[in-house]
This record gives C-alpha cells, sequence and structure tokens, in this order.
C-alpha cells in the first residue's frame, strides 16, 4: 500500500521515531530503503490476516527486521521477545509525561528538602527533584 507523506509522518511521530517493538532509533528518511541506517516501514499492530485493517489507528513505524520477522504474531508478542510490554511514546505523550515526572519530582523534592532544611531546604529540594524528575525517561515509567 503507498501512504502519503501526511500519513507516513504521523505513523513515524506516533512512537516518536523508534520502532514500536524493539525501540531502535528509525531514520524518517529511510523509509523502506533495505539496508540503510534506521531503515523502516509501516507495520500493522493487529495483522490484517488476523483482521486487521489499515486504518491510520492500526499502523506503526517498526524497523524492516521487525516487521518481517513479526509475520502474523500479534504485537504484544513481537514487543515480549524484546523484553517491551508497550511502544515508545509519541512526541505529545513524551513531553506530557515530562511534565508529570517533573511536577511529582519537585513536590517530592520539597517535601524532604523542608523536612530536612527548612525553607531553604524545601527550595533547593525542589529544584533538585524537579531536575531529577525531568530527566527520568518517560519511555521507561
Amino acid at each position: 500500500m503507498a501512504y502519503s507523506e501526511e500519513q507516513l509522518s504521523d505513523i513515524y511521530d506516533r512512537t516518536s521515531g523508534y520502532c514500536h517493538i524493539c525501540k531502535k532509533k528509525l531514520a524518517y528518511s529511510n523509509y523502506g530503503e533495505l539496508g540503510a541506517r534506521g531503515a523502516w516501514e509501516v507495520e500493522h499492530s493487529k495483522p490484517r490476516a488476523k483482521g486487521g485493517t489499515s486504518s491510520l489507528g492500526n499502523l506503526r513505524a517498526a524497523c524492516i527486521t521487525c516487521n518481517r520477522s513479526k509475520g502474523t504474531d500479534l504485537t504484544r508478542t513481537a514487543r515480549a521477545r524484546h523484553g517491551r510490554s508497550r511502544a515508545p511514546l509519541s512526541r505529545s505523550q513524551r513531553k506530557q509525561a515530562r511534565l508529570e515526572n517533573t511536577l511529582v519530582g519537585g513536590l517530592i523534592g520539597v517535601a524532604a528538602g523542608a523536612i530536612l532544611g527548612g525553607r531553604k531546604g524545601a527550595v533547593v529540594g525542589g529544584a533538585i527533584g524537579a531536575g531529577l524528575g525531568y530527566k527520568k525517561n518517560p519511555d521507561e515509567t
């Protein structure tokens, strides 16, 4: 099936440019380029052979190796072979998760800092907690 540039962009962005099965970084410009670094294909999360459709909600970016080795397995099975249980977050989901991690880290830091060092401790603890929360990888929460 041929996809428009807009469809390919939406599919690629859904996982922030990572293979939704093994989490390998993909190169948008190497769509369908077998052997190229970061080459990828559009993969049906629920295989067509098992009733999956070609609607955008069922399409994901996958490295060529994962896409072709998945066959008619369900995505859950393919991800499990790589020790994964879910797809990488989209850019908007990652941004939201980072914000939440920062806020929670900051609140925990404020509480711990206040207990240990009063007001100054709360300010320092909040800053440290927010920084640590922001750095936490949202895909691994």
